[in-house]
């Protein structure tokens, strides 16, 4: 079975989160918050590093339901931050709490989160050519537009490198390789 060549083979996390979720069009609002706000975490690091930490997120963060994690209190952040198990970077942390609480009003105003990002890309995937990742774009037009929306709302740890990331993860662009199993082409 041939995957993109950014999977390290060595890694069943890695394989797992490429063959049954990486690009797989995800709409819903829980799962939407949750890929998120460990991409906001991911910046500056590697992704598998986040992915190794992701139940630890989960059981920190109360399985990211939204209605629960706007009302944490600094104080609990600040006992969240003590867990080595997470990526221990406050700001980071305190914007996961922020975002979720814009988050409420894009659901109030759009009924959704997930219809407010797939409005983006009129609700079906944009399906890339990718020869190769090496050298594959690492933001679009549509990356930059969410983008500059996020941050007019307020959104923190948001740039259109990690929005479009966000985009190949939860599916709203197809960029597996043009040789990989999970191509939409094929």
């Amino acid at each position: 079975m041939k995957r993109c060549s950014w999977v390290k083979e060595d890694s069943e996390i890695y394989r797992n989160y490429h063959d049954f979720e990486w690009g797989e069009p995800l709409k819903d609002d829980r799962a939407l918050f949750e890929l998120f706000s460990l991409e906001t975490q991911a910046a500056g690091l590697s992704w598998l590093t986040i992915l190794q930490k992701r139940e630890a997120y989960r059981k920190l963060f109360l399985n990211f339901e939204i209605e629960k994690v706007v009302n944490f209190t600094n104080e609990e952040i600040l006992k969240i931050k003590e867990n080595k198990n997470i990526v221990r970077n406050l700001p980071k942390l305190n914007a996961i709490v922020h975002n979720a609480k814009l988050f409420l009003k894009i659901k109030e105003e759009f009924g959704g989160i997930s219809k407010y990002f797939w409005t983006f890309v009129e609700n079906s995937p944009i399906i890339n050519s990718v020869p190769s990742y090496k050298k594959h774009i690492t933001t679009s037009p549509v990356s930059d537009k969410i983008t500059k929306d996020l941050k007019k709302r307020g959104f923190k740890f948001v740039g259109s490198i990690t929005i479009y990331a966000f985009m190949q993860a939860c599916g709203m662009v197809d960029d597996h390789e043009n040789s990989c199993h999970k191509k939409s082409f094929h």
